[in-house]
């Protein structure tokens, strides 16, 4: 009989709500292009309107700032890009500034820009607990600010957890009319999200992070931010996003953005609370066992776990053969023999950057999940740390 899987990798990828699969399985049936004229054409086109003003409210935005994108990866690369190439248009400004903890799908875009468009990359430094260096990031636009095309700092990190003051980040760039971008991949739906409240400029999500389907995602981005398209075709979303529109998908993104949104404030105080029973009973159980990030501004859900004289990998496997899954990290850097750049940013070595776990909680965890991982761990972790047998 095989054993039941007890799932801790929810901030990679979160089971689809209900509401999500009955509204995308019911829209399945339907057919209708929604940029086409007839009546099956204006049909789906009423769907992805709709959609976008569940969204808006759910957002605290308007309607027209919502623009649909096949997920996180692309809205951020919308933004960091798009917003790049705009803000050359009267004249050059060559910096960008991103916090050093950023996820790939920001860093890499980054890079891009540095290595075929001569941006120049400013990587923002975090304290240990992984917080943003406001003062730094002060210091840095201050040396130029006439030169910033845009700022761009996640609202919570996805390693381990930490909460970042987006606040401190958008007044200061207000002061001197730099576009912010935030992405907010891991922080709808597990805290309180207003786009307008915010005062930021573009907004990542995504629809499997928060109990919607894979492949959808949007950028909610200012309707007086202007953003260059990375393509170019049939003109849809503004002309920011050509491209025919997945109508199931993002009918199932809205519903799922609406119910997460929603079932906030439950949600994290039920998810937290397994959360800190996780870590409390861990570190009791296993010496050296520590937690990275902010111990109380942190994502709900999140656990992330250093455990001295292991490595991150041979947990992963031993915890996976007993049915247990979580993660070394990021899931769009698995499989890849390196440390966490979260974890050395943060200042950890090498080695300390390696001995750690991400557990994650979330919509369909339970008290019997924290239980399984209590009452494997402390057996997994001392066979990790027996010296291999030459």
């Amino acid at each position: 009989m095989n054993q039941p899987t007890v799932y801790l990798d929810h901030a990679a990828t979160t089971p689809m709500l209900p509401v999500a699969i009955e509204t995308m399985t019911r829209h399945l049936r339907e057919v209708g292009n929604p940029s086409s004229l007839h009546a099956s054409g204006r049909a789906a086109r009423r769907v992805v309107e709709e959609s976008r003003e569940t969204i808006a409210r759910a957002l605290g935005c308007r309607p027209g700032e919502v623009v649909f994108t096949s997920g996180g990866t692309e809205a951020d690369n919308l933004a960091v890009k798009g917003i790049y190439w705009a803000r050359q248009a009267d004249r050059p400004r060559r910096r960008v500034l991103a916090s050093a903890i950023e996820h790939h799908a920001v860093l890499d875009p980054v890079h891009w820009l540095a290595q075929h468009e001569g941006a120049e990359v400013g990587l923002l430094p975090v304290c240990q607990r992984a917080r943003l260096d406001v003062d730094a990031l002060r210091a840095a636009v201050e040396r130029d600010p006439d030169d910033v095309a845009l700022i761009s700092v996640m609202s919570a990190n996805n390693e381990v957890g930490t909460l970042q003051p987006i606040e401190e980040v958008v007044a200061l760039a207000a002061e001197h009319g730099i576009p912010v971008h935030t992405d907010a991949v891991q922080a709808v739906g597990t805290v309180p999200v207003d786009f307008a409240t915010s005062g930021v400029d573009a907004l990542t999500t995504t629809g499997h992070k928060l109990g919607g389907p894979y492949g959808v995602g949007a950028l909610v981005v200012r309707r007086e931010v202007v953003v260059t398209p990375l393509a170019h075709g049939g003109g849809q979303e503004r002309d920011i996003r050509s491209g025919t529109l997945d109508v199931p998908a993002v009918a199932a993104f809205a519903a799922a953005v609406e119910s997460a949104v929603k079932e906030q404030g439950t949600y994290a105080a039920r998810v937290s609370a397994l959360r800190d029973d996780l870590v409390s009973r861990v570190l009791a159980q296993v010496p050296e066992t520590h937690l990275h990030g902010d111990p109380v501004h942190r994502l709900p859900g999140n656990a992330h776990l250093g455990f001295p004289g292991c490595e991150g990998d041979s947990l992963l496997m031993l915890l996976d053969a007993r049915g247990i899954e979580c993660s070394t990290g990021s899931a769009c850097s698995a499989g890849v023999p390196q440390p966490s750049h979260v974890l050395l940013a943060m200042g950890c070595t090498d080695e300390q950057a390696r001995h750690s776990l991400r557990f994650s909680l979330g919509h369909t965890s339970t008290q019997a999940d924290v239980d399984a991982l209590v009452a494997a761990i402390g057996p997994v972790v001392e066979r990790a740390r027996q010296p291999r047998r030459s």
